[in-house]
C-alpha cells in the first residue's frame, strides 16, 4: 500500500485533470501529491512553488524543459508522464514508484552492504547513463531523489532541476542540495553530466555509511568541505571504493562518466552497445535462492587498468555540446589546502605509488606506501627494526633470509608482523588509585575476523582501533570504534586510523600527497562533524602518523625519508595542534637517532628515541625544539609489539631486560634510569602497562590462538582481554578508560 499523508487546507482537491488522494512529500521546490486517473492508475504529481512559476515566458520555457525529460530510458528511472500548467504553477507528473526513499531506509533500517549496495550503485549509475544519454544533466541527484521500489531502485526528479535553472526568476540561484554538490555547481558554473556523478558518489557513500562524504550540518560548513576538504569515504571497499573516490574529484574533468562508472562495476574492459541493460538487469533485485549471473563470457574478469586519472570524455548523445567545464581553482581561504581524492589506478606521486622497500610489518608482501602502524625497518641488511610509537618503542627481529617475520601476537608468520604503533592512552599526571583487575568480561565477537573481545566496564584500557591484515589483498584493514563503547567501523580507505584519548575524534592519513604535493592527516570531531585537512611535509618526505597526545589536543608524526631501494631515515617529527589545525615540522640533528621512530615521552612535553645495539639500547628524551636533553643507557631490549613503555603516571617504564629475552620484564625509573624490578612470565611479546602495577602482553596459547593478557609484576596472567586464531595477523590499539570505577 502507497504510503502518503492527508491533504491539507489549501491543497486541490484535483490537479491537471487528476483525483489528489494526499501528499507524498513536500521540498524546497513544491508539494508532490499521489493523484490517480480516471483509470485507476496512480501517479505522482509534482507541483512547483508559485515563487518559482515566474512569468508566462519563464513556464514556456519550464515546460519545454520538462519535455525533454520524456526522452529518458524508462529503466530505473520515474518516467515523466507530462506536465501543465495550473494556477499560473507548473506541474509535473510523473511514473508513481511505491517504495520509501533511499534516505529513509539508510535512517530507518540503516546501512546498504554487499550485493544490495552493489546492485544500488550499479541500479542508479545505469539510471544517470539513461538520463544523461538523454541530453539532459539531474543536478539534484540526493538519497532522497532515489525511490527504492519492489523492482529495484528508480531516480525521480531528474527533469526538475534543469527546468527551474530554465526559468528566468531563478536563473541566479544554485539549484541541489549542499552536501551533495560538486565544487562546480556551488560556485555557481556551468554544470555538465561530472555534477551529477559527484553527487552519485557522495550518494554511494551516505548509502554505506549514512552520513554525507561532507557532512549535514551547517550549509556553510558543508560547502567549506566540498570546497576544500577530503571527502569521508566511511566504509567503502574494493572496486566501489575506487570508482565513488575517483567520482569525488574536485576537478570534473578528472570524473568518470556514468558508462565508465558501470563498467567498472561490471568490470568490462570496453564500452558495448548493450551495457545500459546489461547494467538494468544486473541491478534488477533477486529473488530469494536465485542464482547470481554467470561470469562474462570474454575473457578476464578484471579489466586492464587504465595508465592515468579518468580523461574527459566526449559530449553524450544529444548532450551538450561543450562537455564538462573545466573546474576553477576556489578562492584563496585561510583553511589548509586539501588533497584531491584518492586516485586509485595511478598513484600521482612515485614515493606513494612505486615504492619497494619492505613491509612495514617485519617482512612478507611490500606495500606502496610506508604505514606507521608496524615496526619500521631500521635498515637493509639489520636484523633488527626499532620504532618509538606514542611513547612507544617497538622491536620486530627478521630473518631474511627466510622471508619471515614475528607477528605482533608472538607467532611466526611469513605475513607482515601485527602491529605496534599506536597513541598513548590517555592518563592523568599523577597516579591514580590502583583498581582490582576485572576477571571476566563480556565476550563480543570483532568484525574482520575470528577476533573475539572480553571487555568489562572496569577495566582499565579500552579497545579503540585495530588493524587486520587481509591476505587477498594484501594490504592491512582498519577499524575504528565510533566512541569509547561505541560499534567498530571498517575505515577501507584510510591508510592509518587513530582514535583519540576520550574517542571525540578520528585521524585518518590518506594514501596519496595533496595537489600540491603535501603529505596531510584528516581529524574529524565526531560530535559535530567537523572535518580538518592539516598538511604535514611535502614530497618527496612523507610523515607516518604516530600517537595523541594523552590529553587529545596533538598528534604526533614522524618525518620520513626514502634513502635507498628500501631503506628509509628518520629525520624529525612533526607535532599537529588540533584545536588550531596547524603542524609544527621539527628536524632533529642527533645521527644516532636516523633508524628509529620518535614518541611521546612520558608527559607529552617532549619526545623520545632509541639509539644503540640490539641487547645494549638507551633510550634518549628530547624537547619539542629537537635538542636532545638526556639519555638513560643499558636499559636492554625493547620488546616487539611494544605500545606504551610508560606507566600512565609516567613514572617508570618497561624493557626486555638486558640479556634476557621476551619473557624477561625490568621495570625502569624513568627520571633516574634504574631499575626498579625484574620478573619473568610467560608472555611473548609486552603491549604496555594495563595501570600502574600491571602490564598486559601477547600470550601465545596452545589451542592454536593467541590472547592479549594482564599480567601483574610477578608474571601471573590474570585476565584475558583479547583473542585471535595464531594464522590471523592482528594490531590491537588500546586506550585509557576514562569511565573506570565510575
Amino acid at each position: 500500500m502507497a504510503s502518503f499523508a492527508p491533504l491539507r487546507p489549501g491543497d486541490p482537491q484535483r490537479l491537471g485533470g487528476l483525483d489528489l488522494l494526499g501528499r507524498l512529500g513536500e521540498g524546497g521546490q513544491g508539494v508532490v501529491y499521489l493523484a490517480e486517473d480516471s483509470s485507476g492508475t496512480r501517479v505522482a504529481v509534482k507541483w512547483l512553488r508559485p515563487d518559482l512559476s515566474g512569468d508566462a515566458v519563464s513556464v514556456e520555457r519550464f515546460l519545454r524543459e520538462v519535455q525533454v525529460a520524456q526522452q529518458v530510458a524508462p529503466f530505473c528511472t520515474a518516467a515523466v508522464l507530462g506536465t501543465g500548467v495550473e494556477q499560473d504553477r507548473p506541474y509535473i507528473v510523473s511514473e508513481y514508484i511505491e517504495g520509501p526513499s533511499l534516505h529513509r531506509v539508510v535512517q530507518e533500517e540503516g546501512p546498504r552492504t554487499g550485493s544490495v549496495l552493489h546492485r544500488l550503485a550499479i541500479g542508479t549509475a545505469t539510471a544517470l547513463a539513461a538520463i544523461h544519454q538523454a541530453g539532459i544533466v539531474h543536478r539534484d541527484f540526493k538519497p532522497a531523489n532515489v525511490i527504492i521500489g519492489a523492482d529495484g531502485a528508480r531516480v525521480i526528479d531528474f527533469g526538475i532541476a534543469r527546468a527551474l535553472n530554465a526559468t528566468s526568476t531563478i536563473s541566479s540561484m544554485v539549484v541541489g542540495t549542499p552536501s551533495y554538490m560538486p565544487p562546480e555547481q556551488i560556485m555557481g558554473h556551468a554544470v555538465g553530466p561530472a555534477a551529477d556523478m559527484f553527487a552519485w558518489g557522495s550518494t554511494m557513500v551516505f548509502a554505506a555509511s549514512g552520513r554525507a562524504p561532507f557532512g549535514s550540518d551547517t550549509m556553510p560548513a558543508v560547502i567549506n568541505r566540498v570546497l576544500n576538504q577530503q571527502p569521508d569515504l566511511g566504509v567503502l571497499e574494493g572496486q566501489l571504493l575506487d570508482v565513488v573516490a575517483a567520482c569525488l574529484n574536485k576537478d570534473p574533468a578528472q570524473r568518470p562518466t556514468a558508462e565508465q562508472v558501470i563498467m567498472r562495476l561490471l568490470q568490462h574492459p570496453a564500452p558495448n552497445a548493450g551495457i545500459l541493460a546489461q547494467a538494468a538487469a544486473e541491478a534488477a533485485p533477486r529473488p530469494p535462492h536465485q542464482a547470481p549471473p554467470p561470469p562474462h563470457p570474454s575473457g578476464p574478469q578484471h579489466h586492464p587498468q587504465p595508465s592515468g586519472p579518468y580523461q574527459p570524455q566526449p559530449p553524450y548523445p544529444g548532450g551538450p555540446a561543450s562537455g564538462p567545464v573545466p573546474y576553477p581553482q576556489p578562492a584563496a581561504h585561510s583553511g589548509p589546502v586539501p588533497p584531491p581524492p584518492h586516485q586509485p589506478w595511478q598513484p600521482p606521486h612515485p614515493p606513494y605509488g612505486q615504492t619497494t622497500h619492505p613491509s612495514m610489518y617485519g617482512g612478507g608482501p611490500q606495500e606502496p606506501r610506508r604505514r606507521s602502524r608496524g615496526p619500521l625497518i631500521a635498515g637493509v641488511t639489520a636484523a633488527v627494526a626499532l620504532l618509538v610509537l606514542a611513547g612507544v618503542i617497538v622491536i620486530v627481529t627478521l630473518d631474511r633470509s627466510a622471508g619471515t617475520g614475528t607477528a605482533a601476537s608472538g607467532s611466526p608468520t611469513g605475513s607482515p608482523t601485527g602491529s605496534s604503533g599506536r597513541p598513548r592512552q590517555s592518563t592523568p599526571s599523577t597516579p591514580a588509585p590502583v583498581a582490582d583487575v576485572p576477571r571476566t568480561g563480556t565476550k563480543k565477537t570483532l568484525p574482520g575476523g575470528d577476533i573475539h573481545l572480553y571487555e568489562n566496564p572496569g577495566d582499565a584500557i579500552v579497545l579503540t582501533s585495530y588493524e587486520v591484515y587481509d591476505k587477498k589483498k594484501d594490504d592491512w584493514v582498519d577499524y575504528a570504534r565510533n566512541s569509547l563503547r561505541g560499534p567498530y567501523t571498517k575505515y577501507a580507505g584510510n591508510w592509518e586510523s587513530m582514535v583519540s584519548p576520550d574517542g571525540r575524534y578520528l585521524a585518518g592519513r590518506g594514501r596519496d600527497y595533496s595537489s600540491d604535493d603535501y603529505d596531510f592527516v584528516v581529524v574529524t570531531d565526531r560530535t559535530t562533524g567537523e572535518r580538518s585537512t592539516i598538511k604535514t611535509v611535502k614530497s618527496p618526505l612523507i610523515s607516518s602518523m604516530r600517537a595523541w597526545s594523552k590529553d587529545g589536543s596533538k598528534i604526533l608524526f614522524n618525518i620520513e625519508r626514502k634513502t635507498g631501494a628500501d631503506k628509509w631515515v628518520y629525520l624529525g617529527f612533526v607535532i599537529v595542534d588540533v584545536a588550531a589545525q596547524k603542524a609544527t615540522t621539527v628536524n632533529v640533528s642527533d645521527t644516532a637517532v636516523r633508524d628509529t621512530a620518535f614518541g611521546w615521552d612520558a608527559d607529552d612535553e617532549g619526545v623520545v628515541n632509541v639509539y644503540g645495539g640490539k641487547n645494549d639500547q638507551g633510550l634518549r628524551f628530547f624537547d619539542l625544539n629537537g635538542k636532545a636533553t638526556r639519555s638513560l643507557p643499558g636499559i636492554g631490549s625493547l620488546s616487539a609489539g611494544t605500545q606504551d613503555i610508560f606507566s600512565p603516571s609516567g613514572r617508570s617504564f618497561v624493557t626486555d631486560c638486558p640479556g634476557g629475552g621476551d619473557g624477561d620484564h625490568c621495570i625502569w625509573d624513568t627520571a633516574s634510569g634504574k631499575r626498579v624490578r625484574k620478573f619473568g612470565s610467560d608472555c611473548d611479546k609486552v603491549l604496555g602497562f594495563y595501570d600502574e602495577t600491571h602490564l598486559y602482553c601477547w600470550e601465545q596459547d596452545n589451542n592454536d590462538a593467541d590472547e592479549i593478557q594482564v599480567i601483574d609484576f610477578t608474571g601471573a596472567l590474570l585476565r584475558k582481554l583479547l583473542e585471535v586464531p595464531d594464522d590471523l595477523d592482528f594490531s590491537p590499539a588500546f586506550t585509557v578508560n576514562p569511565q573506570r570505577g565510575s
